[in-house]
């Protein structure tokens, strides 16, 4: 018996919303492991922080400073910054939420959810893909949701999207195996991050969130980061297709 590998060394990960939140405690969490990383978002000031951050580590960090919907742009950029380097790691953590109840969502809503949290997913998913196969290896890694997997109360194209990556993955799976790519998803739970701020806030909403969680607490982003790490490790060679919920339990329950 031997201990599998966490680590990354010398890997080249791409963190789509690397700066804040879920992408940025994967963003960090990989230049500890040891791995150079792309870092795109929309803000200058944080994907300049978030850069410094991770050459605290000694390792590289590049940066694009792009909407997640300007994806023709982005591969453009990336294939600069790689300069036929392969890329190892991709992650697609990206999205956004509008909370609007069904019989209020209205059709600018849907196609700035549906083209954000999934259209952009899959090109860039594709984009990688196609890079990946050159090398025959790399992980792709897509951050869904619980809510694509049980029914929220509110939200419910965020859930479409959510539930659509957890598709999209197995599909992709599937297609690309052959190639020694392995794309897998995480659904995380309630996490502090600026999606869910003011929902933490409300002590009412908490104490329903911490009923259906039998860990009895919000999540802490490290404890999110270190599934990432697993999954685009060598640890995680054989896993592919798979959605790893890290939700405190919460998907026993449903919501």
């Amino acid at each position: 018996m031997y201990l599998p590998n966490f680590r990354l060394d010398d890997k080249l990960a791409v963190v789509t919303g690397g700066t804040k939140g879920i992408g940025k405690a994967i963003t960090l969490a990989y230049a500890q492991s040891g791995a150079d990383v792309i870092i795109i978002a929309r803000n200058e000031r944080d994907l300049s922080l978030t850069k410094k951050e991770v050459e605290s580590f000694g390792r590289q960090a590049f940066t694009i400073c792009k909407d997640i919907n300007e994806y023709s742009d982005i591969k453009q950029e990336v294939e600069e910054i790689r300069g036929g380097r392969p890329i190892d790691i991709w992650v697609n953590n990206a999205g956004i939420n509008i909370r609007s109840e069904a019989e209020n969502v209205s059709e600018e809503e849907w196609d700035q959810i549906i083209s954000t949290n999934m259209k952009s997913a899959f090109f860039l998913s594709q984009y990688a893909g196609k890079v990946m196969k050159e090398s025959n290896h790399g992980k792709i890694i897509n951050i869904s949701s619980v809510g694509g997997h049980t029914a929220l109360r509110t939200g419910v194209v965020y859930a479409m999207t959510k539930s659509a990556l957890i598709q999209m993955t197995k599909n992709l799976a599937l297609e690309w195996g052959p190639f020694n790519i392995n794309v897998n998803a995480i659904g995380p739970w309630y996490f502090p991050t600026a999606l869910t701020e003011k929902l933490l806030q409300d002590e009412d909403y908490v104490q329903a969130i911490l009923e259906r969680t039998p860990l009895k607490r919000i999540g802490k982003l490290e404890e999110l980061s270190g599934a990432a790490v697993f999954l685009a490790s060598e640890a995680g060679n054989y896993m592919t297709g798979q959605t790893l919920f890290v939700d405190g339990g919460m998907t026993i329950y449903g919501f």
